[in-house]
């Protein structure tokens, strides 16, 4: 009997446990700079903190322990629950406690359409960009396939002696992956690992362990995705012939082809956490990079600066002189852009002038193009149907028409071509679409898209996309005659049959949501069919053809990479201002650029300040430079307050002492003024970076928004010498009241150079 007790009293405990285990979850405890401490010292006290909440047991502290944050900043990640997050929130020296939220990843003739020569060493005239090699760039991304040949190090010189990263063995991954070309390679599995396990002990309080069928991919460096191999080779890959299945073929190469590339993890097949991508802003920083690049991020609407782990470890990076490059996101609606902290580069997705086109042939002798990487190509027409009468069991026409799963009829689908409709933003759900009709007996489809047609697919049958209005052609086609047919043929790339760039649908779009003073987007670049360096372990293919946002980051941070080759001594904001201020609101063909799918003209809130132009980032005459001071003086002007600001600065600033009390009177290369009510001036600074010593002056010349006067004083600027700083006030007038945001933009011109800010209004 005393035996069965212990047994039950065993169980009960073991329940109790489970109730506890399931209801812990991972925070990060984000508790600012690192203020010179050892990481010894900042690795105790976490231990401290996490026992104080476990009743003083230290063995329990450390088991719920995952990272401690020690270089960059300080904090930790651990297992806590509501309870015990609440206490450490209330703690002394804690900034901030969250949740270790999911971030999603935001998913080469591109280099030659913005403009950079064909050759290895992408020298822009007039400079050099040679010391490209001595520039690292960091990676936090789903890995890297170490072998492809655009990570190859032939010709290139040994590892910068100032590096102190290291090359992290695991599955299928050693020291020997890295060489002078990857010269760095980390992961990152504890917060996802931890909220993986959580989310199954809650829906089965049995399975804590692991199921063996769904085994982490990779627990390496090495990328069981894609999406990292295809970043990084679009940023910085060696120069390599490739195509995708016989299209696009040709040489292609990343923006800064000699740069070194280092590899942080972070990212698993179901998305990337914060205290992983904390772990790796943390270790970047103390290896040594000069770059960080990341195409993910959160859902909008995004929340507070400080309870964002890409916000944090940028801040603390950019803090310590490395330029930090994000994507907007993939929502494609107004306000839907994320990484909004002005500390951030953050990049738009546009097209370039290639495009994947299918040819199709209807039976009344019109031609039409849709959008397609399939290779698949019908030999003969074949009668084509809308898929709404051909809807199959509880299924309704409508529903039907979306080609959904199990929607359609076999006996009506069989030997013909559907049209289908599709309404969401999802790749995947295009390429199922294709399959339930090839599963139902289909030849062939036509997809009508009503947001991102110029998506390009790779579907595994003929079949391609079209816009609305084109698809509403073909309905009425179909209409008209009993046998109406089509014939689709294999795709192929063509190059000038649209104006280039045009903004992608899918981008997300500004106003900043979180703080409107600041403009979000910052700068657009190609992110729409963009081919690049694959992992054969997706489809067993090298090189693949992506689109994203996720595609447009990386080719800001190539850019920023020579930029860094060729000024060394240049702050991220510099770099910033001078991406910013030569970006361009037109096309190729010298038009304003238009935004997908509908061909609107753009504004800033779709493309920034405009697309790059990696030509004339290397010269820009002036920038509008700030200093890590200056982004504490911005956290002081939207409600920071002293004790908020100290653990995250460290130091002695108060925000009594700060330059400015309002977030738009930041020295960014954008002015906006989201609430204007009758009169509001703005002061900027602007930095002479010409190396030549004779006297340069600058002309103000402004292009007035809607309803608004604006005066700029003085009008006139004139620089004397290399680094020398000049004032000017822009003063903005209600003269015609409107309730929507206007734009226009500021230049400062003269022979040689301009100088172009994005002027951003709304009358309150």
């Amino acid at each position: 009997m005393a035996s069965s007790s212990s047994s039950n009293a065993i169980f009960l405990g073991f329940l109790l446990y489970l109730s506890i285990f399931a209801s812990a979850k991972v925070y990060v405890v984000y508790m600012g700079s690192s203020d010179n401490e050892h990481p010894h010292q900042i690795l105790t006290r976490n231990h401290q903190i996490l026992s104080s909440v476990h009743s003083g047991s230290v063995e329990d502290g450390k088991a719920a322990h995952l990272y401690s944050y020690k270089h960059g900043f300080k904090g930790f990640a651990a297992k806590l629950t509501e309870d015990q997050a609440l206490q450490i929130s209330k703690m002394e020296g804690v900034v901030s406690v969250f949740e270790n939220r999911k971030r999603k990843l935001h998913t080469t003739h591109s280099w030659d359409f913005i403009g950079l020569g064909e050759e290895e060493t992408m020298e822009i005239p007039g400079f050099s960009t040679k010391d490209q090699v001595d520039v690292i760039i960091g990676f936090i991304d789903t890995g890297i396939w170490p072998e492809s040949p655009s990570f190859s190090d032939s010709d290139m010189p040994p590892v910068p002696s100032k590096w102190k990263g290291i090359c992290q063995s695991g599955e299928a991954f050693n020291a020997t992956n890295c060489n002078r070309k990857l010269i760095g390679a980390r992961y990152y599995h504890s917060g996802y690992e931890s909220e993986e396990q959580h989310a199954k002990l809650n829906q089965n309080p049995q399975a804590i362990v692991d199921d063996p069928k769904k085994k982490l991919s990779f627990r390496s460096p090495r990328d069981s995705n894609g999406h990292g191999t295809h970043t990084a080779s679009t940023a910085a890959g060696r120069y390599v012939a490739m195509n995708y299945n016989g299209l696009a073929s040709g040489g292609a190469r990343g923006g800064a082809p000699m740069a070194r590339i280092a590899v942080y993890k972070t990212c698993w097949d179901s998305g990337c956490y914060d205290a992983d991508i904390l772990a790796a802003f943390d270790d970047a920083v103390r290896d040594g990079v000069h770059i960080v690049s990341l195409s993910l991020g959160p859902d909008a609407p995004q929340g507070d600066y400080f309870s964002d782990a890409i916000s944090i470890g940028s801040f603390h990076a950019v803090s310590r002189g490395i330029t930090v490059v994000s994507s907007a996101g993939n929502e494609g609606t107004k306000g839907s852009a994320t990484n909004l902290a002005p500390w951030l580069i953050t990049v738009a997705a546009s097209s370039t002038d290639r495009e994947f086109k299918s040819k199709l042939q209807m039976g009344n002798g019109v031609h039409l193009r849709g959008e397609s990487l399939s290779g698949y190509e019908m030999k003969a027409p074949a009668r084509i149907i809308s898929a709404s009468i051909a809807n199959w069991g509880y299924f309704t026409p409508y529903q039907s028409s979306y080609c959904l799963e199990s929607s359609l009829n076999r006996t009506k689908t069989r030997g013909k071509v559907l049209l289908c409709r599709h309404a969401e933003r999802s790749t995947e759900s295009k390429l199922a679409k294709g399959e339930v009709v090839k599963a139902a007996g289909g030849v062939g489809m036509i997809l009508i898209d009503e947001t991102d047609k110029d998506v390009a697919i790779p579907f595994k049958f003929p079949a391609a996309i079209v816009g609305k209005r084109m698809g509403n052609r073909i309905l009425s086609y179909i209409k008209s005659t009993r046998k109406a047919t089509t014939r689709i043929f294999a795709a192929n790339a063509k190059i000038g049959s649209q104006p280039a760039p045009r903004i992608a649908s899918f981008s997300s779009k500004g106003p900043n949501a979180l703080t409107p003073e600041i403009l979000k987007p910052d700068v657009a670049a190609p992110g729409l069919n963009i081919l690049a360096a694959w992992s054969p372990a997706v489809g067993k293919i090298k090189f693949n053809i992506l689109s994203g946002t996720s595609m447009a980051c990386p080719h800001v941070t190539g850019i920023v990479a020579l930029i860094k080759a060729v000024h060394p001594s240049w702050s991220p904001s510099a770099i910033k201002s001078a991406i910013m201020t030569t970006a361009t609101v037109f096309d190729k063909k010298g038009n304003p650029i238009r935004v997908d799918p509908d061909a609107r003209r753009g504004n800033a809130f779709d493309y920034g300040s405009g697309f790059i132009d990696p030509t004339a980032v290397l010269d820009p005459g002036l920038v509008y430079d700030s200093t890590p001071k200056d982004f504490k003086s911005f956290l002081c002007s939207i409600g920071y307050n002293q004790k908020m600001l100290h653990p995250i600065t460290r130091d002695n600033t108060t925000c009594k002492s700060q330059t400015f009390t309002k977030p738009s009177t930041l020295n960014y290369p954008a002015i906006l003024v989201p609430n204007l009510k009758s009169t509001f001036s703005v002061t900027r600074t602007l930095t002479n970076v010409k190396k030549h010593p004779q006297k340069t002056t600058y002309t103000a010349v402004v292009s007035t928004p809607h309803g608004i006067q604006v005066t700029v004083h003085p009008r006139i600027l004139i620089f004397n010498r290399y680094g020398q700083k000049e004032n000017f006030t822009v003063t903005f007038k209600v003269s015609t009241p409107s309730q929507a945001y206007v734009f226009g933009y500021l230049q400062w011109k003269n022979t040689k150079s301009r100088v172009t800010t994005p002027l951003v209004v709304r009358v309150v």
